[in-house]
C-alpha cells in the first residue's frame, strides 16, 4: 500500500504541487483534503487498524479478567449485577476487530468504530452502575480513562475523536445526574473537569494528526525529489553510452559490454564474432552532399544494421565516426561471414547517394570479421583488433567487400572477401 501511493503521488504534477503548498504553510494550518486526504488515509490504515484491533482486543481481555476476579472476591449479589453489562463489550470489541480486518468503505469503519465505542463505553459505566455504591462513581472514571486512551492512541480522522470524547463526556454526565451520592454541583464540577482534560487530549491528538500529515508530506516530496533524480540519473546515463545522432549505443558501453561478457576470463561462452564496419569514403559524401546528408546516412546505416540482426542477443555500437561495432555471441565464421556479407548488400541496395565515392555511386561498407571459438583464449580487445585488421585488408582490396581475419596469411584456403 505505501508503495503504490508513492507510485501515485509522483506521477501527479498536480498532488506534488498541492504538496508543495500545504509545506509552505505554517504546520498548524495544514489541512489535508481530497486526493491528498485518501492518500494519507491508505497510507497509515494498515497501522491505524492494527492498533485499533490490538485495543479492541485489550479492552475484551481486561473486561473479561476484571469479571472474573470480581467473581471471586466479590459477594455473589454484586457480581451477578456487574455480570450482564460486563458481558457486552467481548461480542463488541469481536464485531469491531473482524470489520477493521481489511479496508473498507470509509463511513462503514467510522460507523462501526463508533458504534463499539459508545457500546463499550455504556458498557463500563453500566457495570457500576449496576453495582452501585462506590462502583457508581469508580467505573465512571474507569469508562471515562478508557476514552481518553483510545483518543491518544487512536489515529483516526479528528471528527471521529470528538464524537468519542463527547460520547464519553454525555454518558458521564448523564450518570452522574442520576447518581445519589453526590449533588447537582458537583457533578457539573466533576464533568467540567474531566471536559477539560478530555479537551486538552484531544487537542493533543489533534497535533499529533497534523505532525504525522506533516511527517507524510514530507514523506511524499522526498520521494517525488529521489524519483527526479533517479530519473534524471537513468536519462545521464543513457545519454552516456548512447550516441546523440543515431540513438545505438556508443563506443564507451559497448567497451564496457565486452568487459562484463569476457569479466575475468579470456573466454567467451559459446565463442563469439565481432564485425567491424566502415561507410566507404563517407568524407566525400559530406563534401559533396554535406554534413546533414552524412547524418541521415549514419541514420540509415545503423538502422540497416540493426535490422539484420538478432535483437534479442546481437549488440550494435556506433564505434567512431563512421564506424560500427557488431557482436555476435555464439557463431562461427560462416554465420558470422553471412551476417556481414548480409549487411554489406543491404546497404548496397539501400541505394543511398555517394557520388564522391570511387567504389559506387551508392553507398557501400566494409567490414572486417574475427571470430573466437569457445575454446580459444582471446580477449575482447585482441578480438577488435583481428576485426580491425580484417577492415583494413578490406579496404586495401577494393573496399565494398567482407573479409575474414586470417584469410590472407592462410594460404591453403582461398581468400574469404566478397565484392
Amino acid at each position: 500500500m505505501s508503495n503504490l501511493v508513492h507510485v501515485e503521488a509522483q506521477h501527479d504534477p498536480a498532488i506534488a504541487a498541492e504538496v508543495d503548498q500545504l509545506l509552505a504553510r505554517r504546520t498548524r494550518d495544514i489541512r489535508l483534503k481530497g486526493e491528498i486526504m485518501r492518500l494519507f488515509r491508505a497510507r497509515i490504515w494498515s497501522q491505524t487498524a492494527k492498533i485499533i484491533r490490538a485495543w479492541m482486543i485489550w479492552v475484551a481481555l481486561l473486561d473479561v479478567l476484571t469479571l472474573t476476579v470480581n467473581m471471586l472476591i466479590l459477594p455473589t449479589s454484586i457480581a451477578d449485577r456487574m455480570l450482564l453489562p460486563a458481558g457486552i463489550i467481548p461480542p463488541v470489541a469481536i464485531a469491531v476487530v473482524l470489520l477493521w480486518r481489511k479496508p473498507q468503505a470509509p463511513w462503514l469503519q467510522g460507523s462501526s468504530l463508533l458504534a463499539g465505542m459508545f457500546l463499550i463505553l455504556l458498557s463500563v459505566a453500566l457495570v457500576g452502575v449496576s453495582a452501585g455504591g462506590e462502583f457508581y462513581e469508580r467505573h465512571l472514571n474507569i469508562m471515562l480513562f478508557v476514552a481518553i486512551t483510545a483518543i491518544i492512541i487512536f489515529g483516526i480522522p479528528l471528527a471521529w475523536t470528538v464524537i468519542t470524547a463527547g460520547m464519553a463526556l454525555g454518558l458521564y454526565l448523564m450518570f452522574q445526574l442520576r447518581n445519589p451520592a453526590i449533588d447537582l454541583g458537583s457533578t457539573v464540577a466533576a464533568t467540567l473537569f474531566f471536559a477539560s482534560g478530555i479537551f486538552a487530549t484531544v487537542a493533543a491528538r489533534r497535533i499529533m494528526t497534523i505532525l504525522a500529515q506533516k511527517t507524510f508530506l514530507f514523506e511524499l516530496r522526498d520521494q517525488r525529489r529521489v524519483a527526479e533524480l533517479a530519473e534524471a540519473n537513468d536519462r545521464l546515463e543513457f545519454l552516456a553510452r548512447t550516441d546523440p545522432l543515431t540513438g545505438i549505443a556508443n563506443r564507451r558501453w559497448m567497451t564496457e559490454t565486452l568487459n562484463k561478457l569476457w569479466g575475468t576470463d579470456t573466454r567467451c561462452l559459446d565463442g563469439a564474432a565481432m564485425l567491424m564496419c566502415d561507410i566507404d569514403h563517407f568524407k566525400k559524401l559530406n563534401d559533396h552532399l554535406g554534413h546533414a546528408e552524412g547524418d541521415r546516412c549514419l541514420l540509415d546505416v545503423a538502422r540497416i544494421i540493426q535490422d539484420n540482426i538478432r535483437r534479442d542477443c546481437d549488440l550494435v555500437a556506433r564505434y567512431g565516426g563512421e564506424e560500427f561495432l557488431v557482436l555476435l555471441p555464439g557463431v562461427n565464421e560462416a554465420e558470422a561471414f553471412s551476417v556481414g556479407e548480409r549487411i554489406r548488400t543491404s546497404v548496397e541496395a539501400a541505394a543511398i547517394p555517394n557520388p564522391g565515392s570511387r567504389v559506387s555511386r551508392r553507398l557501400t561498407l566494409s567490414i572486417g570479421v574475427a571470430v573466437q571459438t569457445k575454446d580459444q583464449v582471446i580477449a575482447p580487445e585482441q578480438l577488435q583488433r583481428q576485426a580491425d585488421e580484417a577492415l583494413y585488408l578490406a579496404k586495401q582490396s577494393g573496399r565494398n567487400r567482407v573479409t575474414l581475419h586470417g584469410s590472407e596469411s592462410d594460404k591453403s584456403r582461398p581468400i574469404r572477401s566478397v565484392r
